[in-house]
């Protein structure tokens, strides 16, 4: 499984959101907190060009926020970026 990043923030919903569908798949995740931390908010900007969390990879793609992460289950290509 490749590895999956996700910053987040603990009041944001939408991080708790995606974080609960990757729960669900049973998914490990290395979760990168970027509360009041303004230089990981700063790598995250850089990396992601985007300033809202969450912020989501799969292996080395950017898959964007909460609402892709759910758009990508939809649409059922979820599964196979998980287990390529």
């Amino acid at each position: 499984m490749p590895n999956v990043v996700i910053y987040t923030t603990a009041w944001c919903p939408f991080c708790i959101r995606a974080k609960a569908l990757l729960d669900r798949k049973g998914v490990v995740y290395e979760e990168i907190p970027v509360d009041g931390n303004s230089s990981l908010r700063a790598e995250m900007a850089s990396k992601a060009g985007r300033t809202s969390v969450p912020q989501i990879w799969i292996g080395d793609q950017h898959v964007g926020g909460c609402d892709e992460l759910h758009a990508l289950e939809r649409s059922g290509r979820l599964d196979p970026m998980l287990q390529a």
